[in-house]
């Protein structure tokens, strides 16, 4: 499956880098995150639930950066494990691009999912998918942007 994207973020490019490489911010933007370490300069692990159709899964994960360019661009790429519900695997290319005091980030991504989940069909995959990043990007910009008396989002 191949996911593209592109969202506007009120921030400078640095702030949206700095949030985008910061695994506190990660664990509490993404849907599911139940915990995410950073393991080296690139290199992080992360438990993730995801329900996808009825399969709910904990994810084992492994993370890595590669074509690393700050503030603008790298190279995300990841495998997890959901025992009896199969895998996941994919990665995607992050572009940061400076538009006034905005930021415009862009993705493009690549995915499979292997044991049960790939029984689901590629329809129900693709649109949890674009789910759960929708999810990212707009718990991501109430992160960087908190209304007034509002907490940021939790994982």
């Amino acid at each position: 499956m191949d996911i593209t994207g592109e969202y506007r973020i009120a921030a400078p490019r640095v702030t949206v880098w700095e949030a985008l490489n910061d695994e506190n911010v990660l664990k509490a933007c993404l849907p599911g995150c139940e915990e995410i370490a950073r393991t080296s300069q690139t290199t992080l692990t992360a438990k993730l639930v995801q329900k996808i159709g009825p399969v709910k899964a904990k994810f084992d994960s492994a993370i890595e950066l590669s074509d690393i360019v700050p503030p603008e661009s790298y190279r995300i790429q990841g495998e997890g494990q959901g025992g009896v519900a199969g895998f996941a695997k994919g990665a995607a290319n992050v572009t940061l691009e400076e538009d006034g005091d905005e930021t415009i980030l862009r993705y493009s991504a690549h995915a499979q999912v292997g044991g049960k989940l790939a029984r689901l069909g590629s329809r129900l995959i693709d649109a949890t998918a674009k789910k759960v990043a929708g999810q990212f990007f707009d718990n991501f910009h109430s992160y960087l942007h908190p209304q007034e008396g509002a907490a940021p989002p939790e994982g």
